[in-house]
């Protein structure tokens, strides 16, 4: 019979400027047997080049005043180590402030006052490719125009058509092109030409920025992707 191989470990680095957060995070992590610690910072000037150096598949890192990392910093690290996941901690629960933190380039935000078990679904979505956006948020995100205020060039919820919104919904939920033309009941070539024409629109092609619209129109449940 065939063992099926041993997934790999996620790599992941912390990085929050409160040695006892770091310490409750690495004695949460540690008893996991799929997350493997790889570094720790506590100190802004270190963090940028402590991930570029370890390139974690995740970085868990400290984000808001007076907090350790801002959102120039994970813009600066979306582009240049873009293998690492950012998954944002942060004790702000304002819900325009976790849009701008997913739309600069984060994977996840979660709040610092969430259960543990919270960060441990963030980091499991966020390993797998998903998006993760805390659930004590998740109901503040169907306010309309939360992404069309904050990133206006990529259009709001009126920019889409009623069909280009439902492709763009089953496409961020995994659906393929010809799933989401039976569950719509129009063809493959009509789902591709309004997935086109959405991704024009918001100026992506990529499934993951699909995805990230539509959890910040509360267009699909969030967590554990």
């Amino acid at each position: 019979m065939d063992v099926p191989p041993k997934l790999a470990e996620a790599r992941v680095l912390i990085a929050d400027g409160h040695p006892l957060v770091i310490r409750g995070i690495r004695h949460l992590l540690e008893s996991e047997p799929d997350i493997e610690l790889v570094g720790e910072f506590s100190s802004r000037t270190h963090v940028a080049q402590g991930i570029l150096d370890l390139r974690p598949d995740i970085a868990i890192l400290e984000t808001g005043a007076p907090g350790l990392c801002g959102i120039d910093l994970i813009r600066q690290l979306a582009v240049q180590a873009s293998t690492t996941f950012i998954l944002a901690l942060s004790a702000h629960e304002e819900r325009v402030y976790a849009q701008q933190i997913l739309v600069a380039g984060a994977r996840g935000y979660v709040v610092k006052r969430s259960p543990s078990e919270t960060l441990l679904q963030a980091v499991r979505a966020v390993r797998y490719g998903g998006l993760f956006l805390d659930p004590a948020l998740a109901g503040q995100a169907t306010e309309a125009g939360l992404l069309e205020n904050a990133h206006p060039s990529e259009g709001g919820p009126s920019g889409l058509t009623s069909r280009e919104r439902a492709v763009v919904k089953l496409v961020a939920q995994g659906f393929t092109n010809k799933e989401a033309a039976l569950a719509l009941g129009i063809s493959m070539k009509s789902v591709e030409t309004y997935r086109v024409r959405a991704g024009d629109k918001l100026h992506t092609r990529s499934r993951a920025k699909f995805m990230q619209y539509a959890v910040m129109q509360g267009w699909i449940s969030v967590g554990v992707q």
